[in-house]
């Protein structure tokens, strides 16, 4: 009757596993068929999409044996057998029950995560690597990835060890070598008054042989894992079945323990057995985990996480054989949450009979309690760790290949290459790899270092999948649809906590080291890896940052604090350049000397003459070019290339356009038009006027670049002055732009000088104080000089004077009066007033001299007192109104005659510099 009861019960534990696969199939197959939404593929991939599940090109597994068996052969390990009923001693029912669920929590969360991730689209090979990095980025995909890789591999030695291991205690004479280890403890004397030492001799495997068999076994498993999935589908049922009948046996021994002549520790199952374990007893243990109250191992709540945790990893065995599967998207969920309610719910149950089946002295001290126990004899439990070790050292050698495998053959590392496969061929030399590994391991043959570190490589596994589904669970992405609707962000960030806790529980070293190593990894794939060809969670979430930002910012004016440089550079706006160079080499240099340790942002803009429609292709054509050249001279910046009717228009579409919000570019960069007389180009001056007043009326900043040709480069060291010729308060964009310049190698060595125009003499001292003053306020160091109008002139006239400055100076008058002249002549031909570029003008002759003349004063002051500085910055003067732009361009080239480096700078009516922190 009581035996019939038993049965009883285990067939009601076995419905409910066989309940919950029914359960979850049926909600699976109630949502019905759909279309597997395929993987985004490299340009050199020939896809075609087909209505139905994909066709495999070798053998396919289905849910039962490609996940279940997998994750139950991995999960149900070498714990259960020899340490739970140890754990359930020391930590006692309560805290035992607590201590499953805990752990177990972990890793079903993770389970519902992996599981919403796999039902998101098409899942190629690579298990938690292809879940990652689809959805964290390759870097961190990659990372996580070769660190999982290892901690497979390396769990493949130590499950090959447990097997090997237990074979020689149950077969002693197996051994070629033997080891013996004299254990001292206490035994109370026969009078009772004082304890007695008692020496032991206990035989123990040797390192050798543990060796010898453990190659033996690792090269027998890689010969099965070698012959493919068929071969592992026929084996796999030969591991498994022998472990199931084994439960049985245990589960058989543990109601029936009280009738078989056992030791005096087993008392059967009893209440009041039960009520005696339910409290923890933490205490002192030898390294064999025998209590001694001397011993150098003292346990507690946080001991037990780090030993019992590997017994419920294992989730990701099926995961890592999805190119295996024949529908991922259905096998992945169903069998790896099943895996997990089955072991859980058998570790729950094991609390609560082995706590009621012997005293807690019988729980610490029997190693093998599960084997005593048996029905009918020991020798089955042996069979079955030895047999539950081994499919999970298979499971082990089958899934690390493939995931490395996976990972190669993304083509982000090309030191990888040599492991790629084909599709739906076998990865032999990743298998050969990982035999490798495992084999090393299995000659150290102590796995007390290493063990910790591989927990930590499925901790940080789990939490990569955890965090995963959350971050797609917050973004929303439109193409985050899966089909498991068992998930919720909270969940996944639940999991991922538990991840962290429990790694931090287990071991702050440990877990700094697995930290470090997948930060390694992750720093390496980002200065070596290629980028992978698939959007990621981490650029959705920066462009959502982003636009959450934008937003934020509005369109309000931006304190001086808080201004930075977005300078907007035409590359090719005078002059040729040949036809594969997109931009101006010099003017990425000139962007980056704007930018403080070459951070911000910069718009490269090229335009091109002609009709959208039919230069559209062309358009996109260079815009790829300049991005490419953008990112060749490393300037942060993006391209943009613009089709109109000419160049005017074009750039007043830009002016008004580009940018949003407070994001829009607020400098104009460009460089002088030299060439405009040289090479006879008569539509350059209307062009550069037009320019110059669309900045004034959008009110953006200018900054034309005479010189540029001799602009140093990064490596092109400078000495002497920057000099300023502060003429106009320009919101201190001239002064912004000095000290810019000072934080670049080339600049670092020059002293900056600020050139202040004064009418008298009297004015001077005052002056020079106020602007020392200023400069200290805003803690930059300057020379002051004040140049005097008076002085300038005295200088003019008794002094030797600037001989090329006046020359220029008659030169541009006898041009300007050549073309007034023409254009007298061609108004009076046509009874129509003055016209200049298409509009009429008026010309006061008087005026254009002061211009002329003030000019020449200016230029003459900087060749007097710059001639040999690094760099000359002045302030730009504005068109006047109703000159032609001839007249401004005659101007502008008297300024900076025979200055070889110049910036010409017009602020604008904002301050870019404040005084206050």
């Amino acid at each position: 009757m009581v035996l019939m009861k038993d049965r009883g019960i285990l067939k009601m534990t076995q419905s409910w596993n066989y309940l919950v696969l029914i359960l979850l199939s049926i909600y699976w197959d109630s949502r019905g068929e759909q279309i597997p939404t395929p993987s985004s593929p490299r340009d050199s991939e020939d896809v075609s999409i087909t209505v139905g599940r994909p066709k495999g090109t070798g053998p396919k597994l289905g849910t039962m044996m490609g996940v279940f068996v997998p994750c139950f052969q991995n999960i149900l390990g070498i714990i259960y057998y020899i340490r739970f009923s140890w754990i359930v001693g020391m930590a006692g029912i309560g805290e035992g029950l607590v201590l499953v669920a805990f752990c177990g929590s972990c890793t079903f969360l993770t389970g519902i995560s992996l599981s919403a991730i796999a039902t998101n689209g098409a899942m190629k090979g690579g298990g938690p690597y292809y879940l990652i990095g689809r959805a964290l980025g390759p870097e961190v995909g990659v990372s996580i990835g070769l660190c999982f890789f290892l901690g497979t591999a390396v769990a493949g030695a130590m499950y090959v060890l447990g097997a090997v291991e237990t074979f020689l205690d149950a077969l002693p004479s197996a051994g070629f070598f033997r080891e013996s280890v004299v254990v001292i403890t206490n035994s109370t004397a026969s009078n009772g008054t004082k304890p007695d030492l008692v020496a032991t001799t206990v035989s123990t495997p040797s390192l050798h042989d543990l060796q010898i068999y453990g190659i033996v076994v690792t090269i027998l498993l890689c010969f099965i894992v070698f012959g493919g999935v068929k071969m592992i589908n026929r084996v796999a049922p030969a591991f498994l079945m022998p472990v199931l009948f084994s439960l049985l046996c245990i589960f058989i021994g543990v109601f029936s323990a009280s009738r078989i002549d056992a030791s005096s520790g087993i008392t059967g199952l009893k209440l009041q057995t039960l009520k005696e374990n339910w409290s923890s007893d933490y205490q002192r243990t030898t390294n064999a985990g025998i209590p001694d109250p001397e011993g150098p191992v003292y346990w507690n709540f946080n001991a037990l996480v780090g030993l019992f945790f590997p017994a419920v990893t294992g989730i990701m065995a099926g995961s890592n054989r999805s190119a295996s599967l024949k529908d991922t998207q259905r096998s992945i969920p169903i069998g790896t949450l099943a895996a997990t309610l089955t072991t859980s719910s058998l570790y729950l149950i094991s609390v609560l009979l082995f706590g009621a089946l012997a005293t807690r002295e019988e729980l610490l001290t029997n190693r093998l309690l599960t084997a005593e126990v048996a029905w009918p004899f020991p020798l089955i439990i042996y069979v079955g760790i030895i047999l539950s070790t081994l499919g999970a050292a298979l499971q082990s050698l089958t899934g690390a290949p493939r995931l490395l495998a996976a990972i190669a053959n993304d083509d982000i590392l090309p030191v990888l290459n040599y492991f790629k496969v084909t599709e739906g061929g076998e990865p032999h030399l990743a298998t050969l790899f990982t035999a490798f590994i495992c084999v090393g391991c299995v000659v150290i043959g102590n796995l007390d270092l290493i063990t910790p570190t591989i927990t930590m490589f499925f901790l940080l596994c789990y939490a990569g999948v955890n965090l995963s589904c959350f971050l797609l669970d917050l973004l929303d992405a439109p193409s985050w649809r899966p089909r498991w609707k068992f998930h919720h962000w909270s969940l996944s960030l639940l999991g991922a906590s538990l991840c962290i806790v429990i790694m931090f529980l287990i071991s702050w070293t440990f877990t700094v080291v697995s930290l470090a190593l997948a930060s390694l990894i992750y720093y390496y794939v980002s200065l070596k890896g290629k980028a992978g060809d698939w959007g990621d969670g981490f650029k959705s979430a920066y462009f959502q940052l982003a636009l959450r930002s934008l937003r934020s910012l509005g369109a309000n004016q931006v304190h001086p604090k808080n201004w930075y440089p977005i300078p907007l550079i035409f590359c090719r706006p005078w002059g040729k350049l040949p036809e594969n160079v997109p931009c101006h080499p010099k003017l990425a240099d000139f962007a980056n000397c704007m930018k403080k340790k070459g951070r911000g942002m910069s718009i490269f803009v090229s335009i091109i003459d002609g009709d959208y429609h039919e230069l559209a292709e062309d358009a996109k054509t260079a815009c790829r070019q300049l991005s490419t050249y953008i990112d060749y001279k490393r300037c942060e910046g993006v391209a943009e290339i613009i089709v109109a009717p000419n160049m005017s228009d074009g750039f007043r579409g830009i002016v008004q356009t580009m940018g949003l919000g407070n994001l829009k570019p607020n400098i104009i960069v460009m460089r002088y038009p030299e060439i405009w007389r040289r090479e006879n180009l008569t539509q350059i001056p209307s062009t550069f006027v037009s320019i110059i007043n669309d900045c004034i009326i959008a009110n953006k900043a200018v900054v034309i670049v005479k010189g540029l040709d001799e602009w140093p480069g990064e490596y092109q060291r400078q000495f002497g002055t920057i000099d300023l010729y502060w003429i106009v308060r320009d919101g201190g964009l001239m002064l912004l732009l000095s000290q810019l310049l000072l934080t670049k190698a080339s600049f670092e060595s020059c002293k900056i000088q600020v050139f202040c125009i004064a009418e008298e003499d009297t004015e001077a001292e005052e002056l020079k104080a106020d602007v020392k003053k200023f400069l200290y306020d805003l803690r930059m160091q300057a020379e002051v000089i004040v140049v005097t109008m008076r002085s300038w002139e005295a200088h003019m006239e008794n002094g030797p004077q600037q001989e090329d400055s006046v020359e220029a100076f008659t030169s541009a008058q006898r041009r300007i009066a050549a073309y007034l002249a023409e254009m007298k002549e061609t108004a009076q031909k046509e009874g129509k007033p003055l016209m200049a570029d298409g509009k009429p003008v008026v010309v006061n002759e008087q005026q254009v001299d002061k211009f002329l003349y003030t000019t020449l004063k200016l230029n003459s002051t900087i060749l007097k007192y710059s001639r040999m500085a690094a760099v000359v910055l002045v302030s730009l003067p504005p068109p006047p109104l109703n000159h032609p732009a001839y007249f401004y361009m005659e101007y502008m080239d008297l300024l900076v005659e025979n200055v070889p480096r110049m910036l010409i700078v017009r602020g604008y009516r904002r301050d870019v510099v404040t005084l206050f922190t």
